[in-house]
């Protein structure tokens, strides 16, 4: 379907929901629902911000540091407080203090709020993958392209700031913080790496939410391959490019590898450290011995992980 399709679509029941002129409900698995996007309260975006702000100090926000921080009668944020609670897009905690925090959805509604702004993204598609930490949807821009969801969750969160280097032992990092970061170091590896190596292409980014070039294709774990050969001596050319810039995935597999008739790409990149790493030896040897286990394991194919690393680091 194409860009204009798309659009023409919309009044017909189009997977794109409009952010601004959407005039019907969302479906309940859009996180958040793009009518919320667009019909929240100015007082209520005023209140976001101020959370997220305040975020970097309290684990919970106290009222009182909301009311001064935003200006509103307490009457008026007690309403609007409630209203944000109501569509899911803040917490209320009372141990050890009463306070108030971001959700997921309503940090992504930040992130959506601004990159509406900037005219980014027009509208929004349906669910098209979940990872172990994100979710990724369908968008239109300047064309169909792609947003991705950072989720740094509660459970993940101790072992994110034990395995990766940007995450500090001593800083204040709730969650959704760590989700920006997650964000970052993606967006930054993107950046780097576009024009030279095969990866959806960086078009923007907010806070936990970077937005990409779609990539037409099937991930290379739910596809059969008649011949798995080009396939296998492609990725192993485009980790050698990658290698000599400097950067390993460090969580490479088939499950972030795309592919169609013509060529493959890898995505997925928040966990990617620099040759220089004191693990890289390891890391690079996990990532060629993981999709050349893959290929021997699906297509019989014998490969030696030894060779593949020497094709890789010359």
């Amino acid at each position: 379907m194409g860009f204009e399709d798309a659009l023409s679509s919309g009044r017909q029941g189009s997977r794109y929901h409009d952010i601004f002129h959407l005039s019907n409900p969302i479906i309940s698995t859009m996180p958040p629902s793009a009518d919320i996007v667009r019909d929240l309260h100015k007082y209520e975006y005023t209140i976001l911000y101020a959370i997220e702000r305040l975020m970097k100090r309290y684990r919970w926000v106290p009222f009182d540091d909301l009311k001064r921080i935003t200006r509103l009668s307490k009457n008026e944020l007690e309403y609007r407080l409630g209203e944000l609670m109501e569509k899911d897009l803040i917490s209320y905690n009372a141990v050890p203090y009463p306070g108030y925090g971001l959700v997921f959805a309503g940090y992504d509604c930040l992130a959506l709020h601004t990159l509406a702004g900037r005219k980014t993204i027009s509208a929004l598609g349906s669910l098209i993958g979940v990872g172990k930490e994100s979710e990724v949807y369908e968008a239109l821009g300047l064309g169909v392209i792609v947003l991705k969801f950072h989720r740094v969750g509660q459970h993940s969160f101790q072992s994110v700031r034990l395995k990766r280097d940007y995450m500090t032992d001593n800083s204040h990092c709730p969650w959704i913080f760590a989700s920006t970061l997650s964000a970052e170091q993606e967006y930054e590896a993107l950046l780097r790496l576009t024009g030279k190596v095969r990866v959806p292409v960086p078009i923007d980014r907010s806070r936990n939410t970077i937005a990409i070039s779609y990539i037409p294709g099937v991930n290379l774990n739910q596809c059969t391959l008649a011949d798995p050969r080009p396939v296998y001596e492609e990725l192993i050319s485009e980790m050698q490019k990658t290698y000599s810039m400097g950067i390993i995935h460090a969580d490479f597999s088939e499950y972030n590898v795309m592919v169609n008739e013509d060529h493959c790409w890898i995505i997925d990149w928040p966990q990617w450290v620099e040759c220089s790493h004191p693990n890289a030896d390891e890391l690079l040897r996990r990532d060629i011995e993981t999709i050349v286990t893959f290929f021997n394991r699906k297509y019989r194919m014998g490969i030696n992980p030894d060779d593949a690393l020497s094709a890789i680091t010359g």
